[in-house]
């Protein structure tokens, strides 16, 4: 499969988001990546339904919405009328993980499970089988624009492996600190799926910066 880029709106200049959203729709993003914070499972307050349902109405992509808060089953059923096609919660903060992403996948959407840079590949043996996705933060959770922690090449390779092993479909989606210096090796590692913010939307020429993290490693054995 042909990796995939998500956009992430947190990086977007939220003064002119209609602007943004349609770069994206005419750029050869994948999906909208949609970061939902709390201030209470990481240190800042992002967007919420209201916000994700606007975007709906004019995205020509799916919506991939990543919970960064505690309690997500609260609010599952509502992100996804709000229009999420994938929704991901974080292993951290769902003491039933299992039964939340089948809540998840009951409303339609794609199931999906982050883990922070802190916590290791192994907790989620018992729930592969149950995502559609799993997202391995490269940063700490909380705020654009940081730089990428190294050990999560690690980290996909050991995922990558546990998930071909095991047959499983998953894909394998990294956010925080994405970008043309680290996207090949990450590509190379098994990920699926580039989360691009402040490499995409602070780039002089953002819909050049998309072409050139989707054409990456075209003609060779990640094409």
């Amino acid at each position: 499969m042909k990796h995939l880029i998500a956009p992430s709106i947190l990086a977007a200049d939220f003064m002119r988001l209609r602007e943004d959203v349609e770069l994206i729709n005419t750029s050869n993003a994948d999906w909208f990546h949609l970061d939902v914070m709390d201030g209470r499972f990481v240190p800042n307050i992002s967007f919420g339904q209201f916000i994700i349902k606007q975007i709906k109405t004019i995205a020509k992509k799916p919506l991939d919405v990543h919970l960064m808060i505690l309690e997500p089953e609260k609010y599952i059923e509502q992100f996804r009328e709000a229009g999420a096609d994938v929704i991901t919660v974080h292993y951290e903060a769902c003491p039933h993980i299992h039964r939340t992403l089948a809540q998840i996948r009951e409303t339609g959407a794609q199931a999906g499970v982050a883990i922070n840079p802190g916590t290791p590949i192994s907790v989620l043996e018992d729930v592969l089988e149950e995502a559609s996705m799993v997202l391995i933060m490269s940063v700490n959770p909380g705020f654009g624009g940081q730089k990428f922690i190294y050990r999560t090449l690690k980290k996909v390779e050991q995922l990558k492996e546990r998930l071909t092993v095991r047959n499983l479909p998953a894909k394998i989606e990294i956010d925080g600190g994405v970008g043309l210096q680290n996207a090949e090796s990450l590509l190379q590692a098994g990920a699926d799926v580039l989360v691009a913010g402040s490499s995409v939307f602070k780039a002089d020429n953002p819909m050049k910066a998309i072409r050139r993290l989707k054409e990456i490693g075209k003609g060779s054995l990640l094409a």
